[in-house]
């Protein structure tokens, strides 16, 4: 026969577009509507319901920047519509093709009651099924005027990110206010006909099922009269029910759907507006809930939850009401959906311990898995954090991002730096927005790459980013789909009933070593200096407090300040949220951020100052406080005492220019140009700097990449480089072992301060920057004189290492990665490290000299500042601090001695007596990350630690109190069953720790 496909298939979305989806709704009559702004920030629901609204008419323009608007609706329902489904259609002057980028609205009743939200996708409010004619229909929309800041045409500087830049201008449009009759043949009508399409359109051209799909649209469409499309709709579902009847082949991939509403906690959008976005999808989600029997809902991120039970009360008890129906599920068991590449090691264990007791404590429930669709990317000491919080599984999205590689796999085991697995699915829908469209279904089966051995992908299902969930038409959809000839098959199941039947069918998936890198938004390690400052100085302020809080405890009774550190460590772990700390949001949020860390900063300096004093008691002697896991000066860890003096830094002239600093361990010389050119190791005799090149070299590039102004850079920046070799002055430092540097570049200035302590194997490097470019990328560079084909740097709990070279396309796609404290580069027998106090993202490169020696120089860079102008135009403008230090002959030992130093500075207080520490180990490589007192208020002391060498260890842990047990816990300081009870000696504890192993020890005092 003829082919009449394209015919038929473009005679259904005219159809479709233009008669069918408009005859959903065939009669209406407009609502009146009254709207009251409120003066500044969201108002109290009760007031926004008390509040005298004014007139407004449908047309009319509404809604400042970042406002609230009320709207009061009110009507009556027509005699004539009796025995008919009616519907409140609430459109606010929607972009359908936004949902959750701009204006959205929770609908109450006038006793305050929450009904449901309103988004671009999700207009309606049901008024009754059916009604009796004569209701009178009062609601109230709380509207947020949310400016749309990701547009058509996106990355646009726009000053609409903050609310202090934004303006007044009205923002939306009303656009329809309604009383409508529902019509529900033909709404089924519109889904039979959407998956139907959907499905024809991803099956082969010459399957016999797409013409047996084709034939029967062609069919159904006859039987319709476009004039009265409402009276001979069932007739045309009757022409489609044989091709939706036909089952799904045995083969057919099984898909898991689970509702979904990825909301981030900030990003186009201030985190109060997020406690709104919650509220309104947890509101729409309980509803459909209600509506839809086989429908499950599955929400990640405590805090959002809290929020809800903080500010919507009414909203809570629908939630916890559903959670004990089994439908509405915690997921993730973290605090936030966190950026898992630059929180350090504790914080990063206390998204899990804060998130996971939330939900027990909630609601009795324990998360199995990790839930993190949209971080940009995964460290490698993740899955044993995720096992220590006694979980076992890891969702993500994110990876399919990347630019160059293709994932090989979607479920497999990762395995991190320690040894530890996690079962891990990567769903091949490619979206953690999925809507049921039927090019979605089709990619997720085409694209799975494990097929043959599995069949089971995961995909998470509503509109997500700024919120909404999944709508009624997505549940509709999936019931078709749910065995669907040409179709995958759909079935809506918990994340734990996906886990449980993936692993059953793949129970040896292959293994990934090491990161999950993503090969795109790179510069999310850099972007906003300040928020990343205050993240990392409020992790160690943290540690200090914990540390020095319980130290008094237990000494002095000191009051452990259990409430105040829980919601300070609350808030550090929110501003981890994975568009907070990478620097992606708007000014707003991190203008808030800055303020939040100063506060922040007080706080936590007062708990330390308070406990310091308690222990050092009443006297005049000066004591130092070393709050490192290593001693220092003769002070130990964890203790305070009166620091050893010794050493001495000459201070001399250069020959050619510059000065030499030399303290008999190391001679640096700093050129007329205030560069490092010589840092020479006396005792190995041995020179760090390649020849020829200076290190300390200040080098800044242009920065405009592709997309993701904020998030990405692109490997061509470095086609073009600017050595800031030009100086203003080159000076003495006063103290008589530093030099001053002075320079001027663009509109910016800088101040270096080069020191080299007495008696330390390390030249400070202090940069004072006054930014003031605009997409420019500032780095930091250390030419090294080392020969390495990779190089280590820290992660959580230990160390990674990476390549140095890009043999494959693979090692060439990690031209900008993440550290922490330290980037370690070695020879065998001798290395350097380069640590930092505040800085993330970094590169490394290698090169041969062609003349001279024909030696390699490895190139370390530490990346300092960008300047995008998306989505914060003014990103990183004005005046930021670094520290860092370069540290020649250094093992890996001292690149985690050094890093520990460089961000926990000696504090020194008057008193009368030294402290010894609470705990000791006495083994170098293992390391304390936290001391504190237990969560349950017992007053037993939890000591967290790891070995951080990379080398299997025996340590023995030492308490200095009266000892009566202890006991290895997991994460949440419960006993873990299957853990090798420690060998106890009187007060001391020995264990062996595998390489990069976590232990938690929880002990009792005696």
């Amino acid at each position: 026969m003829h082919d009449d496909r394209s015919l038929v298939e473009a005679r259904l979305k005219r159809v479709l577009d233009e008669r069918i989806r408009p005859a959903v709704y065939p009669e209406s009559v407009p609502l009146d509507v009254a709207v009251w702004h409120a003066p500044g920030e969201p108002v109290p629901v009760a007031e926004g319901l008390a509040a005298e609204p004014e007139p407004i008419r449908v047309g009319a323009r509404w809604g400042a920047p970042w406002g609230t608007s009320w709207f009061r609706v009110t009507g009556t329902v027509p005699e004539s519509w009796a025995g008919k489904t009616v519907e409140a259609v609430l459109d606010l002057g929607f972009d359908e093709n936004m949902p959750g980028f701009q204006c959205e609205g929770l609908v109450y009743r006038p006793d305050g009651t929450p009904v449901k939200g309103l988004n671009p996708r999700n207009q309606w409010v049901r008024i009754g099924a059916p009604v009796a004619g004569g209701e009178e229909v009062r609601l109230h929309v709380e509207a947020a005027s949310n400016p749309v800041i990701l547009d058509y045409h996106p990355f646009l500087p726009t000053q609409l990110g903050d609310k202090e830049t934004a303006g007044s201008e009205p923002q939306y449009t009303l656009a329809r206010m309604d009383l409508a009759v529902l019509d529900e043949t033909v709404w089924q009508l519109v889904i039979d006909l959407e998956v139907l399409g959907e499905l024809m359109a991803e099956l082969p051209v010459d399957s016999a099922r797409r013409h047996d799909i084709v034939r029967a649209v062609e069919k159904a469409l006859d039987a319709l009269d476009l004039q009265d499309v409402g009276g001979t709709a069932e007739a045309a579902r009757a022409r489609l029910t044989g091709v939706l009847a036909a089952p799904a082949v045995s083969s057919a991939h099984r898909i898991s759907a689970v509702g979904h509403a990825h909301i981030d906690s900030a990003w186009l959008w201030p985190l109060r507006e997020t406690v709104r976005k919650v509220a309104r999808t947890t509101s729409n989600m309980t509803a459909l809930l209600e509506d839809e029997p086989d429908f499950v809902f599955a929400m990640s991120q405590a805090q959002q939850w809290a929020w809800v039970k903080e500010h919507r009360p009414e909203v809570w008890a629908r939630v916890k009401k559903a959670v004990a129906d089994g439908r509405f599920v915690p997921a993730g068991g973290m605090w936030v959906e966190s950026d898992t590449n630059m929180p350090g090691s504790e914080a990063m264990a206390r998204q899990f311990v804060h998130g996971k007791r939330f939900f027990l404590d909630e609601f009795g429930i324990e998360n199995d898995e990790a839930w993190l669709p949209d971080t940009f990317g995964f460290a490698a000491g993740l899955p044993q954090i995720i096992r220590a919080a006694g979980s076992t599984r890891l969702l993500t999205q994110k990876i399919s991002w990347s630019q160059t590689n293709k994932f090989p796999h979607h479920t497999f085991n990762w395995e991190g730096i320690d040894g530890t697995r996690i079962f891990t699915h990567f769903p091949p829908v490619d979206t953690y927005n999925c809507s049921m469209k039927g090019s979605e279904i089709a990619h997720a089966a085409r694209n799975f790459k494990d097929k043959g051995v599995a069949r089971h992908s995961l995909a998470p299902t509503g509109w997500g980013d700024g919120g909404g969930g999944t709508t009624r038409e997505m549940v509709a959809k999936a019931a078709r789909l749910r065995d669907l000839e040409g179709s995958a098959s759909v079935v809506w199941e918990t994340p734990a009933q996906f886990f449980a039947k993936a692993e059953a069918e793949y129970p040896e998936p292959p293994v990934w070593v090491g990161e999950l890198y993503l090969e795109l938004h790179r510069a999310t390690l850099t972007s906003q200096a300040g928020t990343k400052q205050g993240n990392r100085r409020s992790e160690h302020l943290l540690r200090e407090a914990e540390l020095w809080a319980a130290t008094a405890a237990v000494r002095t009774g000191f009051p452990y300040p259990y409430e105040e550190l829980d919601r300070i460590w609350k808030t550090v772990l929110l501003h981890q949220f994975h568009d907070i700390l990478p620097g992606s949001s708007i000014a707003w949020v991190h203008r808030e951020a800055r303020a939040t860390y100063a506060r922040l900063t007080e706080e936590l300096t007062a708990i330390i100052e308070a406990a310091q004093r308690a222990l050092a008691g009443e006297g005049s002697t000066e004591f130092v406080f070393n709050s490192a896991p290593h001693g220092r000066d003769g002070v130990p860890a964890g203790g305070a005492g009166t620091p050893a003096v010794g050493g001495h830094t000459a201070l001399s002239a250069r020959e050619g220019g510059g000065h030499v600093l030399d303290n008999g361990l190391l001679r640096i010389e700093i050129d007329a140009r205030g560069l490092v050119v010589s840092a020479y190791d006396i005792e190995a005799d041995r020179e760090t700097v390649a020849p020829g090149r200076a290190a300390g070299l200040l080098q800044l590039h242009p920065d405009f990449p592709n997309m993701w102004d904020a998030w990405d850079v692109d490997e061509f920046y470095r086609n073009t480089v600017t050595d800031l070799t030009d100086a203003d002055e080159v000076s003495a430092g006063e103290d008589g072992a530093s030099v001053r540097v002075v320079r001027s570049f663009g509109a910016s200035r800088v101040t270096q301060v080069l020191s080299l302590p007495p008696g330390e194997r390390r030249l400070v490097l202090d940069t004072e920057v006054d930014w003031h470019e605009t997409e420019k990328f500032l780095k930091l560079a250390f030419p090294l004189d080392v020969h390495a084909e990779r190089y280590a740097s820290e992660t959580q709990f230990g160390h990674f290492y990476r390549s140095t070279h890009s043999n494959t396309s693979w090692e060439a796609a990690k031209f900008e990665a993440c550290n922490h404290r330290f980037v370690h580069v070695e020879e065998p027998g001798w290395g350097v490290a380069i640590v930092n106090d505040s800085t993330y993202g970094h590169d490394v490169t290698r090169a041969v000299r062609t003349d001279g020696d024909r030696g390699t120089t490895t190139t370390v860079r530490a990346s300092l500042l960008r300047a995008p102008r998306f989505p914060d135009p003014e990103t990183d403008q004005g005046v930021h601090r670094f520290r860092h230090a370069l540290v020649p002959g250094a093992g890996i030992g001292d690149a985690v001695r050094e890093g520990w130093r460089i961000n926990l500075p000696e504090r020194r207080v008057t008193g009368a007596q030294d402290v010894a520490p609470l705990v000791g180990v006495d083994r170098d490589g293992v390391v304390i990350t936290a001391v504190k007192l237990a969560d349950d208020g017992s007053g037993d002391v939890v000591v967290r630690f790891h070995e951080a060498h990379g080398a299997r260890t025996r340590a023995t842990l030492t308490a200095h109190f009266p000892l009566a047990g202890a006991t290895v816990t997991d994460l949440l300081e419960r006993p873990l069953t299957d853990a090798a009870a420690p060998q106890r000696n009187g007060d001391a504890v020995t264990l062996s720790l595998r390489p990069f192993e976590l232990v938690t020890l929880r002990l009792a005092r005696g």
